[in-house]
């Protein structure tokens, strides 16, 4: 861990990776009744715009570039690189366009990972997709059939993941890029608390697993008491080294996130719905920055936080 001394006499914490959660698409295939993937606004989403996608990663990439002394993050924290996070919806409904914009990022000198819900992952699309990415994310709530039909991870047609089968594909993603990490996002909610992840978990052998407490911006559909998410954590608490435990608060002003529309969004403790910025490539990143509602602080003491258990 490394801490550098600010200019009021702080220490600051220096972590490898800042990551920029871009949440490309409103679209999925699943109806997660406490799905938060839900925003304001009308217009097209920016991802189907080749000029405006090049000008927002642009924007992205010069604001929080680590040398660029304006952001005032610079003021919490230090970073050496940026990571481009790219999540939804579901982001591989627009494959192509997906991965037009993970090989801009990666030209500009950005990382790049994904969260997907794993249900497009062909094996054509693991050959191309796995050596864009530093880090392949899976949103996984359970593996019980039963409880996922009941969350609401069931497509149109009836098709559930394939739980059993994600070894394969992980498999398959290692081989095209032996350095690609696993991260594995779990919401508790009301139907799957009880549950025993343990088996999955140790099947799939994720580098990082995320616990994360269901989030009541959009909907209280599926709320879990704090009491039951803290027992799924006690539950789990041999997975412990890989195990980060989010629960609301830790969630609230402390992601750097943007929308489908290319504005900076963000959500606060005890408040339904999001702040939005304006478009980012329309005003420039340096004016949406200072447009929404957003905790340097806290974004700053999450990293350091993931640093003191080794977890960054």
């Amino acid at each position: 861990m490394v801490y550098l001394r600010s200019g009021e006499g702080a220490m600051r914490p220096h972590v490898s990776e800042l990551v920029i959660n871009w949440h490309i698409t409103e679209a999925c295939n699943y109806k997660c009744r406490y799905c938060y993937a839900k925003w304001d606004g009308a217009g097209r989403e920016l991802l189907h715009d080749w000029t405006r996608v090049r000008n927002l990663l642009d924007e992205l990439q010069a604001f929080f570039h680590p040398e660029n002394d304006a952001n005032p993050l610079s003021q919490h924290m230090t970073w050496s690189s940026i990571r481009l996070n790219l999540a939804g919806g579901e982001p591989l409904l627009y494959h192509d366009a997906l991965l037009r914009a993970l090989e801009y990022a990666r030209s500009k000198g950005m990382g790049a990972s994904i969260i997907t819900n794993g249900s497009r992952l062909t094996n054509d699309l693991i050959d191309r997709l796995a050596p864009l990415v530093s880090m392949l994310g899976l949103s996984l709530d359970s593996a019980d059939p039963s409880r996922n039909i009941g969350i609401g991870r069931i497509d149109s047609r009836g098709s559930l993941l394939d739980v059993d089968s994600l070894s394969e594909v992980l498999v398959r993603a290692k081989t095209q890029n032996s350095a690609l990490r696993l991260k594995v996002n779990t919401v508790v909610n009301a139907l799957n608390h009880q549950e025993d992840m343990t088996p999955i978990m140790h099947a799939l052998m994720p580098d990082r697993w995320k616990v994360l407490r269901m989030l009541q911006v959009v909907t209280s559909d599926l709320a879990v008491s704090s009491e039951d998410f803290l027992a799924f954590v006690a539950r789990h608490d041999a997975l412990r080294e890989v195990m980060c435990v989010e629960d609301n608060d830790d969630m609230s002003e402390s992601y750097i996130m943007v929308d489908p529309l290319g504005r900076f969004f963000q959500n606060t403790a005890g408040q339904k719905g999001y702040h939005y910025s304006s478009p980012i490539d329309v005003i420039g990143a340096e004016r949406a920055f200072i447009e929404w509602r957003f905790s340097a602080g806290t974004y700053a003491a999450r990293y350091r936080d993931a640093l003191v258990v080794g977890r960054e």
